[in-house]
């Protein structure tokens, strides 16, 4: 995991659960840093103690892993991804479940002209480390649907976009782990711009439903 926060912490908790050894990797895994309160989730000491996993730097959770989560925030994705190293990175799958989401205006928030409209994060991702395996993934639900997704009655899908074929199998294959049945393959990776698109939507959705635990159904004639 490359990340810390909430949906870090329910991924990896889940996969940990399922007998996965699992890393998350911060900026700065230091005992005070791992014991300070998150936004959205619980201290990372308590986390490690709890599920059995490990916490470390960028570089030292992306060296460990054969597949890797990036679960930063979409604006600092890049920058976090480089200090986790390229040669560490190389060649593995990189599940990409970050939103280049601005809320510097509140909310709600809006996607960053910079990484959105012809271009994404996951392309982006894509672009700048060439090697690695990029399946856009888990990014238009809440992070506890992500790891059950009855928690949401009926029916309704998530959505998968990357260029490699194997690698979108894999991450198929934890989506089925976790429970997901419906799952919609949008194609190469530009069918990131869709599912990242999707966000100011869902969260509109939350503000006037009142709950994050909601998602969408792809229904076809």
């Amino acid at each position: 995991m490359i990340g810390g926060g909430g949906v870090g912490q329910t991924l990896g908790a889940a996969l940990r659960a399922q007998g996965h050894d699992v890393v998350i990797g911060v900026r700065d895994p230091s005992p005070a840093e791992l014991a300070k309160a998150r936004s959205n989730a619980q201290p990372l000491a308590d986390w490690a103690a709890q599920t059995g996993g490990r916490v470390g730097s960028f570089a030292e959770a992306a060296a460990a892993g054969d597949l890797i989560f990036n679960v930063t925030q979409g604006q600092h994705s890049l920058a976090a991804l480089a200090a986790a190293g390229a040669a560490n990175l190389g060649g593995k799958v990189l599940v990409d479940v970050a939103n280049p989401l601005d809320f510097s205006r509140g909310m709600p928030p809006f996607l960053d002209p910079a990484l959105s409209g012809p271009t994404s994060l996951a392309e982006e991702i894509q672009k700048a480390f060439p090697q690695v395996r990029v399946v856009k993934a888990f990014n238009t639900i809440a992070a506890p649907v992500m790891v059950n997704p009855g928690l949401i009655p009926g029916d309704h899908d998530l959505f998968i976009a990357g260029n490699d074929a194997g690698a979108k199998a894999e991450v198929a294959a934890i989506a089925r782990s976790f429970g997901w049945e419906g799952i919609v393959d949008l194609g190469d990776i530009v069918g990131a711009r869709a599912t990242e698109s999707l966000l100011p939507i869902w969260v509109r959705l939350w503000m006037t439903g009142g709950s994050p635990l909601v998602n969408l159904r792809v229904v076809r004639s």
